[in-house]
């Protein structure tokens, strides 16, 4: 077809996760749910830490960074949905596509950098913990945070700005709840070559760092444990890295499932994956770190009685 004759996209159309009216007041019902839940749990989080001066460890200040994130993430994409809902339609403005594929990407890829961080975090504290106090000073911690923040954000700048070079022609419908990156690349009618070298290369390695330093990290933390004698000893080092390791396993479990298979093979499954990275991730986090955590849940508890 002869691209001259072909409208050029102002707008998408989100087709949502059902074409059925019925499942899209359940869903809209459901999402509406878990949404306000990952909020609630997450600050919950967020001012239990911030105000339990027994909390105001290296730990705890990245469960909070991870908890904001995650409530970031979570607005990314369920806010815009459950409007559209509301207001019958399927429609969003190329303008705020791209806007939602940025912030997508960024705190998608600062959750995962937040994640390998409380893996070193865990390793420090239980292989070297004589010099935990010293490996992970405060300026440290600050230091790991805003690198992960930054790297992220120009990441997701280099892609959306990639993506504003393309063209975007007659069809605009995407099977998404949200403009999911790979879908949206689907529909331009220009050449991606050069956003697809850019996902292999440079998603890869800010996919790859992360995930690398998470497993090298639990490798030697594994290590460790099974040379201790002390029952006492192993049990708190389980009890302190299960939630983490559910945690990551939720995360990269998703993720790996969707943007580690060809494009080609995208499907419903992977719709399911990106829920589960997008909506269940950041919904589960903050029960799991809490009813696992005894110091979580007696700063809670202390929260709720302020109330």
């Amino acid at each position: 077809m002869d691209r001259n004759n072909q409208t050029r996209a102002t707008e998408f159309l989100l087709l949502g996760l059902s074409g059925q009216p019925e499942q899209e007041e359940v869903l809209f019902g459901l999402f509406l749910w878990m949404y306000l839940v990952t909020v609630t749990g997450n600050i919950l989080v967020i001012l239990a830490i911030s105000c339990d001066s027994h909390l105001h460890t290296p730990m705890y200040f990245f469960l909070a960074n991870l908890s904001c994130v995650d409530i970031c993430l979570s607005s990314v994409t369920i806010p815009k949905m459950l409007v559209n809902h509301m207001l019958g339609s399927k429609s969003i403005s190329y303008v705020g596509c791209m806007t939602q594929i940025y912030f997508f990407i960024a705190f998608g890829n600062v959750d995962g950098f937040l994640l390998s961080v409380m893996a070193y975090d865990h390793y420090v504290a239980i292989c070297c913990p004589l010099h935990y106090t010293m490996s992970m000073r405060p300026k440290l911690c600050v230091l790991l945070v805003a690198m992960s923040w930054v790297i992220t954000h120009l990441h997701a700048l280099l892609h959306t700005i990639l993506m504003v070079q393309l063209t975007f022609c007659s069809n605009n419908a995407v099977h998404h709840f949200f403009c999911d990156p790979e879908a949206i690349l689907k529909l331009s009618c220009s050449d991606t070559f050069i956003n697809d070298l850019m996902i292999f290369t440079v998603s890869g390695l800010i996919f790859l760092t992360p995930f690398t330093c998470i497993i090298v990290s639990y490798a030697y933390i594994f290590s460790t444990v099974l040379k201790s004698s002390s029952v006492r000893r192993i049990r708190k080092a389980l009890s302190t890295c299960g939630s983490h390791l559910t945690v990551v396993s939720l995360f990269y479990g998703a993720v790996l499932g969707v943007y580690m298979r060809p494009s080609s093979s995208y499907s419903v499954q992977d719709t399911v994956a990106t829920v589960i990275f997008t909506v269940v991730t950041p919904l589960l986090s903050p029960f799991i770190y809490s009813l696992r955590n005894h110091d979580m849940k007696g700063a809670l508890r202390k929260l709720m009685l302020r109330f």
